[in-house]
């Protein structure tokens, strides 16, 4: 066994701990910390297929923005566990035999011919080769069709999901634009016509006199 089949190891050993921990941890803040963990070994073991790319983009993407964004969420909001909790043992037959299956898959992907990891050694990246060229060559030639239905399926669920949870609050504000495109000069805007000039009523001068005579 080689030095790089025996870190493989190692770090599968810590993706398979922490990935558990994730799903039997109480504290929420604790799942999403190992979930972290679990991005990093698997960054890991990237780097060890010498898939550098995908390994900083996980980290990136995963680690940095939607984990940083998950950690805020759980810890901003006043989340009751124990109601969440409550319909565990009544979902717990069909995880237990979705669980099965997945178990019996592995079981049955290890224990073929063709996996002999510690047997064999990890590829040897070609020299004066860019993993990263070779990965956009090929996602955007051979995989063009399925990558562009993959973004409209993305997009279509942040649409989806932004829909279901928007709600009308009565004193937000908004803005029809239909109606903004729509409006006329004469609603928004209204001409008077005045007098430029309007002569004041004339004063006697019998009842300005004893006005002055007051002052004085």
């Amino acid at each position: 066994m080689t030095f790089q089949s025996i870190i493989f190891y190692i770090f599968a050993a810590v993706l398979v701990i922490s990935a558990l921990r994730v799903i039997s941890a109480q504290n929420p803040v604790h799942a999403v910390l190992f979930l972290v963990l679990a991005f990093f070994t698997a960054a890991a073991l990237w780097l060890l297929l010498y898939a550098e790319f995908l390994a900083l983009t996980l980290i990136l993407v995963y680690v940095g923005a939607v984990m940083v964004l998950f950690l805020f969420v759980v810890m901003m909001l006043d989340i009751n566990f124990e109601k969440l909790r409550e319909g565990f043992w009544k979902y717990l037959p069909v995880a237990a035999t979705i669980a099965t299956l997945m178990v019996v898959e592995m079981v049955l992907l290890i224990t073929s011919k063709g996996f002999h990891l510690a047997d064999q050694a990890l590829p040897v990246a070609p020299v004066a080769v860019s993993n990263t060229k070779e990965l956009g060559r090929i996602l955007y030639t051979d995989y063009l069709l399925p990558f562009e239905l993959s973004a409209v399926i993305l997009v279509v669920a942040i649409v989806a999901a932004i829909a279901l949870t928007l709600r009308p609050r009565k004193e937000a504000r908004s803005q029809n634009v239909g109606d903004q495109v729509r409006v006329k000069a004469s609603d928004r805007l209204k001409i008077i016509k005045m007098d430029a000039e309007k002569e004041l009523p004339s004063v006697p001068m019998s009842t300005a006199a004893p006005a002055e005579s007051k002052q004085s």
